[in-house]
């Protein structure tokens, strides 16, 4: 298909729909709200390289000003060693994400530029009894309830093989990761930290995946870009529909999945100039959770994730969660499985498991949860022990999804990977 196959608009029209739609969106590390899970998550492994049991909970927040930038660090920690650099941990996670001149929304590199607030007090003594146990008999660090979900959606398609994971959320996330890596490879030079995406998918009568209905794009870019055509936004904004098309869309979207009654945004009001990212837009910790989930698709329990220590169950129990749905899918007991966890703080055990298969497997939602408990041990020390989660590898979950991942060999993303000994548990 040529370049022009695709229907592109720079003010979306709604077009007639002819099957079932559902939409789930991302954005970029340079967000300014992954902007501040990614700080968090560098203190987060700042302190575990310094104490794997260190109790972290930081929250970020950024904003870019005309004469100075701001970063505030706001939380409790508590380990056993010297408490790391905040301001620098802060400084030096903003800048890798591409926020080093001030003209572009933030440089966090000075303090002529951007100012670091550090406001970490040490945990309460009445949340640490409760949590600072043994590791397998550790109490939940909170109340509260975590869901994991995993579907088949993903398995038609061979570049996305082995995630089952929802097809829009998947695709969205891939756009968001490509569109960071075009700018960091220096691919699109003109291109920004700040963006998002969001990717609708078509099913048909039955269900059944059918296309790519449309592909939003908003990507921060170089004020000075439209002189290249003379001063033109209008040539300006074609240039870069083009090059997102060719360089991001074409590069992660399965080509079965694109045909000419495809729709393409990029930059729908017109223009996203410097500056931006924090300088258009506060950012915040936990702000972008259905993001860092399923894209909309499986229920959410409300608690983010970025800047806890894996004590917090807002963490550890939703990667369990995942970890079990996943496993379940996988195993071939159902297409779509979600699975729910709840804790009461400073208790080990989950008050309760539940299974919901949605009518996609041959055996009962209450026969699947019994296996499940039968084979993972969600107490939040064994999730830490048979996940190895006491390790700095949340950095890179900051951004791109926490789910749906390829699990790295250095440790990242165990959450995605698959157990043999574990299917066969489940089958048993």
């Amino acid at each position: 298909m040529s370049i022009s196959g695709l229907f592109i608009y720079g003010d979306y029209r709604a077009t007639a729909m002819t099957g079932d739609l559902f939409s789930s969106e991302s954005v970029t590390r340079g967000h300014p709200d992954k902007l501040c899970d990614t700080v968090s998550d560098a203190i987060v492994d700042a302190c575990l390289a310094i104490d794997s049991n260190a109790r972290v909970a930081v929250e970020t927040c950024v904003k870019g000003k005309e004469d100075m930038g701001l970063i505030v660090l706001a939380g409790e920690v508590s380990l056993n060693g010297n408490v790391p650099d905040y301001e620098k941990v802060a400084r030096d996670a903003a800048a890798a994400v591409g926020y080093t001149s001030h003209a572009i929304g933030m440089d966090a590199t000075t303090s002529d530029h951007t100012e670091v607030q550090v406001h970490i007090t040490t945990q309460s003594a009445y949340i640490a009894q409760g949590v600072n146990q043994d590791q397998l008999s550790q109490g939940a660090g909170d109340q509260g309830l975590m869901f994991g979900y995993a579907c088949t959606e993903t398995e038609s398609f061979e570049e996305l093989k082995g995630r089952y994971f929802p097809l829009a959320a998947a695709l969205s996330q891939r756009l968001t990761r490509r569109l960071t890596a075009v700018r960091e490879q220096g691919i699109l030079p003109w291109a920004r930290p700040d963006g998002k995406s969001q990717v609708t998918v078509e099913y048909d009568g039955e269900g059944n995946i059918s296309r790519v209905h449309t592909v939003i794009i908003a990507i921060q870019h170089d004020d000075d870009l439209k002189q290249q055509f003379g001063g033109s936004e209008d040539k300006e904004l074609e240039y870069v529909r083009q090059q997102i098309l060719e360089h991001v869309v074409r590069e992660v979207i399965p080509a079965e999945l694109l045909d000419d009654d495809c729709t393409l945004v990029v930059n729908g009001t017109g223009r996203f100039a410097d500056p931006g990212g924090p300088y258009a837009d506060a950012g915040l910790t936990g702000r972008k959770i259905i993001v860092d989930t399923y894209g909309g698709m499986g229920r959410h329990g409300g608690g983010a994730f970025s800047g806890k220590d894996p004590s917090k169950v807002d963490r550890s129990a939703a990667y369990a969660s995942r970890w079990a749905a996943k496993h379940v899918v996988a195993a071939g007991l159902a297409t779509r499985c979600e699975i729910q966890l709840a804790y009461v703080i400073g208790i080990a055990e989950p008050v309760s498991v539940r299974v919901e298969t949605f009518g996609t497997s041959s055996q009962s939602d209450r026969d699947i949860a019994e296996k499940v408990k039968a084979t993972f041990d969600f107490r939040p020390g064994a999730i830490a022990r048979d996940l190895q989660l006491l390790k700095p590898i949340y950095s890179v979950t900051a951004s791109g999804g926490h789910f749906g991942r390829v699990p790295g060999n250095d440790g990242t993303f165990p959450w995605e990977q698959i157990d043999q000994n574990r299917i066969a548990s489940l089958l048993d």
